[in-house]
């Protein structure tokens, strides 16, 4: 039960019982669902319950999505481009699944709660996969064809659905919590005040860099594992992680504040938006909205200047909305306050953002398909050590974890004085700065693969299943650039849609930061699906088909990607010269209250 609909009593005697008497935080409760209290929940002990999870947690994930693709290829016998799809889809379906997992913590369960259930599918998928790699008589016969080219017969009926089963259902315990574990995270500070507000920055920067410490062992210990012990260790391993998750995540549940759910925000988007059609089409006066703010009437005069004022502030942007918010609507159920009209309207403003982020991510996508095979192609030895292809992520990963630590402590300290602003680096220039790099990646990785191939074509190695002779660190190069990108995008992008969405819809728009890497994810396989099916129309094969990658023309796929990105920088530029922040106001008005003081 809400705090809120607790009688005062009550509520008074369930603080008395926990001990002195302690201010409660309004609108959050405990795990227990009693009102959440000041000096006891929240705060810096609760976060590091939330990062710790996440290194164990993305382990889990990581472990396996990273080197799915040599899975796929090499013991269930898809092609290479195909098992690039099925990759691509499937992380995609993991990253967009986040948005439900923000809808359920905003709208009927606390991001506790569904963190827990997310978890626990999580671990249900990763336990149904590793059955299967265990068991040989659920995987498909072991490929004996001595020509590479020819195809070995790929994964089919009940052990294609057993695989694909587990697959979604780790997606769908991925979303979940990919979903609520960041605006758990983040709700643990005082956005009221600027030490708070400087936390929570932090937290993000954290989040990115706990993140960067579960993908090192994943792409390290656990690929090696799965490379020389066999898939099902690397299986194991993975559901023991997300177990480990759950005890972790729920040690700290005392420590916890949980915003209480308040409600659809999607139900709110479509009525506002039906009842600016609505009352459009009725010609309805949207100036009688002057009493909506609060939802009541408003009788007195000083109440009415008071939302009045309100209203003029409302109504700088997308006024065709500010037609859901009459005072009397033809059809009562599509009554709409200002303070909700005023919420889709933040909605909107962030999308064109949202949209052009897609393209990096779409980017980012290659590391777990065409750079991994890439590199599979090449020397992976180092000295007398031979590097797993999948642990080619390591790179970046490093450099993301000490570029994290250098973000937070050296630059934006140094960015806060030079600015004297609270932000220092705006989220819009770090989204920027990662846009920039997803297109210098783009370059870099098109003239790797035009030297791979031109080894492969000196060497006479094109039609060998032999490693050819030059080091995978090349492929390394791009790694870093869009490891850097994922960085500054990623921790700006989570950042900028929490600070600047609804209180109400906080969950749903951090999830578009995954939503944004899905559908970057999905676009990846669009194109792959588009660029062969053109170029095949004027050539024998197109750029994309086949076994053997030393066939494909996978230089000139990125260097497409990289005009797009260069094309999608300029949209962004355009969004983001005119977008205003809303939390930029409330720093204005703090400053003010400051300086008054």
């Amino acid at each position: 039960m809400p705090p809120a609909c607790l009688p005062s009593l009550t509520r008074k005697l369930l603080i008395k019982d926990t001990g002195p008497y302690l201010q409660e935080w309004e609108g959050y409760v405990d795990w227990r669902n009693r009102p959440a209290l000041k000096g006891r929940h929240g705060g810096v002990l609760a976060v590091s319950f939330v990062l710790v999870v996440e290194i164990v947690e993305n382990l889990a994930y990581l472990a396996n999505a990273s080197n799915l693709v040599l899975y796929l290829s090499k013991f269930m016998h898809f092609s290479p481009s195909s098992s690039a799809n099925i990759v691509t889809n499937f992380m995609g379906t993991s990253f967009f699944l986040a948005l439900l997992g923000g809808f359920l913590s905003d709208a009927i369960f606390t991001t506790y709660s569904i963190f827990l259930i997310s978890a626990t599918i999580e671990f249900l998928g990763l336990l149904m996969l590793t059955v299967q790699a265990q068991i040989p008589s659920l995987k498909p016969s072991v490929c004996s064809s001595p020509n590479r080219n020819t195809p070995c017969h790929e994964v089919k009926g009940s052990k294609a659905a057993m695989l694909f089963a587990g697959l979604y259902l780790v997606a769908l315990g991925v979303g979940g919590i990919k979903g609520s574990l960041p605006p758990h995270g983040a709700e643990q500070f005082d956005e009221q005040t600027p030490r708070g507000r400087k936390q929570r920055s932090t937290f993000f920067n954290y989040y990115v860099f706990c993140l960067s410490c579960g993908a090192l062992i994943a792409v390290t210990f656990v690929v090696w594992i799965e490379d020389n012990k066999g898939w099902q260790w690397g299986f194991g391993i993975a559901t023991i992680m997300i177990l480990a998750s759950i005890v972790v995540f729920l040690l700290g549940s005392a420590t916890y504040r949980n915003k209480v759910p308040t409600g659809s925000p999607i139900t709110t988007i479509f009525k506002v938006l039906a009842a600016a059609l609505c009352n459009s089409f009725l010609r309805k006066n949207p100036r009688n909205a002057i009493a909506s703010m609060s939802g009541t009437e408003t009788s007195d005069e000083e109440g009415r200047s008071k939302a009045k004022a309100e209203i003029q502030n409302a109504t700088e942007d997308h006024g065709f909305l500010n037609k859901a918010a009459i005072e009397k609507p033809e059809f009562p159920s599509l009554y709409c306050t200002v303070k909700e009209v005023e919420e889709v309207k933040i909605v909107l403003r962030i999308l064109p953002i949202f949209m052009s982020t897609i393209m990096l991510n779409c980017c980012l996508a290659q590391l777990s398909t065409f750079s991994v095979q890439q590199a599979a192609t090449m020397n992976t030895k180092i000295g007398s050590l031979r590097i797993p292809p999948a642990s080619l992520p390591v790179f970046p990963v490093l450099f993301v974890m000490v570029l994290a630590l250098v973000y937070n402590h050296i630059i934006i300290p140094f960015a806060r004085k030079i600015t004297k602003s609270e932000m220092g680096i705006t989220h819009l220039q770090r989204i920027g700065t990662g846009l920039v790099l997803s297109i210098v990646a783009m370059a870099i990785a098109a003239l790797v693969e035009s030297k791979r191939k031109r080894v492969a074509m000196q060497t006479g190695l094109v039609n060998s299943k032999e490693p050819l002779p030059i080091t995978f660190l090349w492929v390394a190069l791009q790694y870093l650039f869009l490891g850097s990108a994922d960085l500054f995008s990623l921790a700006g992008l989570m950042e900028f849609f929490f600070t600047e969405a609804p209180f109400s819809m906080r969950s749903l728009a951090t999830a578009l930061s995954w939503a944004s890497l899905a559908m970057g994810y999905f676009l990846s396989s669009v194109l792959v699906s588009i660029v062969n099916r053109i170029t095949g129309t004027f050539r024998h094969t197109p750029w994309l088909y086949g076994n053997n990658l030393n066939h494909y023309h996978l230089e000139r796929f990125y260097w497409l990607m990289c005009i797009l990105s260069g094309l999608n920088f300029l949209h962004y530029l355009f969004w983001a010269y005119r977008y205003k922040y809303r939390s930029s106001k409330h720093e204005e008005d703090t400053n003010s209250n400051n300086n008054m003081s």
